[in-house]
């Protein structure tokens, strides 16, 4: 009589029952996704946003949904439009630290000796730069207008953190069964450590990951804000960097140009959030409810 193993169809539902089952977690999820669709699909069905010298700083109407900014630009239309950029820049931001994190974090785990020494030494030398005096050296030299070249500004600046937390988990990985036999057998290093190690941190990683978005979100409106980034185009970021320039908070009328991206960035945070801390509770028994 054989023993019964669960499937991995069996498992995928388990985890969909548990996810599913935190009413944070799923309204988490509808909230980004909803944001994420509307930041996408959403341009494809705006004109193009353009200035209306005669709709100057005007109040929102049945054709101005949100009103208008100083320059007579419809400031819901300017929320659709500028939402992905930002998406983008988290994401990418958040994809770079995240690859760089786990490979470091797990080779140096592995690894050991001087080769983990070296990879520490290098961390810690990076967590000691002082991003915004960099970024604002960065700015001062380079017209950084793309938003790649500032997701990857961004992500090459965040990972040091998430790479000590990869080597934690690695280290205590690194110990066990399937790891010894994988090594008895002569895997190589980079197939252990890629295919056999980093497999089992898959939840903690995608946590980490969707924390590292919000982080690049905040960083790349900080950015604008503070004035490092070209104010080219339109995104969250550069609406409020405008609208507080330009006093729109101080006007009944113009608020919303200040109110509206401050919203939209509040309510994607609150999202991931919610969505982060479901995730940790399918992923950690010990967290989920009796």
């Amino acid at each position: 009589m054989t023993a019964l193993t669960p499937t991995p169809g069996a498992a995928s539902r388990g985890m969909l029952y548990r996810l599913t089952r935190s009413k944070s977690g799923v309204a988490g999820f509808i909230l980004v996704a909803l944001i994420v669709g509307l930041a996408v699909l959403g341009p494809l069905f705006v004109p193009d946003v353009h200035q209306n010298v005669r709709d100057l700083s005007t109040g929102p109407s049945a054709e101005h949904w949100l009103g208008t900014d100083n320059t007579g630009r419809d400031v819901w239309d300017q929320i659709v439009v500028g939402g992905r950029t930002v998406l983008w820049v988290g994401v990418g931001a958040a994809l770079i630290t995240t690859v760089i994190a786990v490979a470091l974090g797990s080779l140096g785990a592995y690894l050991r000796g001087r080769t983990d020494a070296f990879l520490l030494q290098f961390t810690d030398i990076v967590m000691t730069i002082p991003q915004i005096v960099l970024l604002a050296v960065l700015g001062a030299f380079f017209e950084i207008e793309s938003p790649t070249a500032l997701a990857i500004i961004i992500g090459l600046l965040e990972w040091p953190i998430l790479m000590r937390s990869i080597r934690a988990q690695v280290l205590s990985l690194r110990e066990r069964e399937f790891v010894e036999a994988a090594r008895l057998l002569d895997l190589g290093t980079g197939r252990i450590v890629f295919t056999e190690i980093v497999p089992n941190m898959a939840g903690y990683i995608l946590i980490n990951f969707i924390i590292a978005v919000t982080k690049a979100i905040f960083a790349l409106v900080g950015l604008y804000i503070l004035g490092l980034a070209p104010m080219s185009g339109i995104n969250w970021g550069i609406m409020i960097r405008l609208a507080w320039k330009y006093g729109a908070i101080d006007l009944p009328d113009t608020m919303m140009y200040m109110l509206g991206p401050v919203i939209m960035i509040a309510l994607l945070q609150l999202g991931l959030v919610m969505l982060s801390r479901s995730l940790e509770e399918v992923f950690n028994p010990r967290l989920q409810e009796g």
